[in-house]
C-alpha cells in the first residue's frame, strides 16, 4: 500500500472512529483531539501496519492506547503520596477553584489518621485495604467475610469519614 492509499484509508477509518472516541472521552472537543492524535500516531507508524491486516482494528487499538496513556498521565499528575506512617495515596480532583484548594491544603495526614481511628475496626480495616488497592473479593477472602459485607462496611466507612471530616467538604 503506497502512502497515498494509506492516507486515504486512514482518513476514512478515522472518520468511522468518531463515535468510539466520543464514548471514551464523553466530550466532543476531547474526542476530536483524540482522533487527531490517533491520526498522527498512525501516520507516523504506517511502516508498522501489515498489509492485509484490519486497518480499523489497528487504528482503534492505537486510539484506545493513547486514551489510556493520557488518562494515566492525568491521574499521576493529580496523585501525591502522603509520607506519613500509613502512606495514603490521595487524588486531588484538580479543580482550580481557590476555595476548594484551601480545603485540601488544610487537611493533614494526622487529621485523616484521627478520622480513620474513629472508625470501628470492622469498617477501618476493609476501608484501608480497599483504599490501598485491594479489590472487594480480595478483601472478602483475606478477612473471611462475605463480599456484600465488605461492600457495606466500606460504604459505611466512607459515610462516617464524610461526617468526621465535614469541615473539609466543599459544597
Amino acid at each position: 500500500m503506497n502512502t497515498a492509499e494509506f492516507t486515504y484509508s486512514l482518513q476514512e477509518a478515522i472518520g468511522n472512529l468518531k463515535p468510539a472516541a466520543y464514548k471514551l472521552t464523553k466530550n466532543t472537543e476531547e474526542a476530536n483531539d483524540l482522533l487527531q492524535e490517533t491520526y498522527l500516531r498512525a501516520y507516523d507508524q504506517k511502516n508498522k501496519f501489515l498489509k492485509g491486516s484490519n486497518l480499523n482494528a489497528w487504528i482503534y487499538t492505537i486510539m484506545k492506547n493513547i486514551f489510556i496513556n493520557n488518562y494515566q498521565r492525568m491521574v499521576r499528575r493529580k496523585t501525591f503520596l502522603d509520607t506519613t506512617e500509613l502512606q495514603f495515596f490521595v487524588n486531588n480532583p484538580g479543580r482550580e477553584e481557590k476555595k476548594r484548594d484551601t480545603y485540601y491544603e488544610s487537611l493533614t495526614g494526622s487529621e485523616l489518621r484521627k478520622a480513620l481511628k474513629k472508625l470501628n475496626k470492622d469498617q477501618r480495616v476493609p476501608f484501608i485495604m480497599h483504599f490501598t488497592g485491594y479489590k472487594y473479593y480480595e478483601i472478602a477472602e483475606s478477612l473471611q467475610i462475605p463480599l456484600g459485607t465488605v461492600k457495606t462496611r466500606i460504604r459505611n466507612a466512607r459515610k462516617n469519614l464524610q461526617v468526621y471530616l465535614k469541615e473539609y467538604q466543599y459544597n
